[in-house]
């Protein structure tokens, strides 16, 4: 059942993302071109597993695009907003699809469950 929620909880995220993606009238071309950008920070693991595991979660977690949403919305800055929308909703996807934070251990260890 846990599991079940946190596969929810991923989508109901990356639904509420899209609808306010969608209300803003951002571009598609855009959503579409950095929507897979949060993945490149994998390379880390070219240096070794503790440095790809930091650098995962650290553009993994919604810390950092929920308080750049947040800026964008005090500032009415568009393109934050947008950036900010499209980062929460690539996690959203991730959680929804069982991607979770990395542990320092390898790659398919996560919060989540082995991939």
């Amino acid at each position: 059942m846990n599991k079940f929620l946190l596969h929810l909880e991923g989508f109901v995220v990356l639904a509420v993302s899209l609808y306010f993606y969608s209300h803003l009238q951002f571009s598609w071309v855009v959503f579409l071109i950095l929507l897979f950008s949060p993945d490149l920070s994998a390379f880390g693991y070219l240096s070794n597993v503790w440095v790809g595991a930091v650098l995962y979660n650290l553009f993994h977690t919604y810390t950092i695009p929920i308080v750049l949403l947040m800026c964008g919305l005090w500032t009415e800055h568009s393109a934050v907003l947008m950036i900010s929308l499209i980062w929460i909703a690539h996690i959203g996807m991730d959680r929804m699809l069982g991607y979770g934070l990395k542990y320092p251990t390898q790659f398919r260890d996560t919060h989540l469950n082995r991939v």
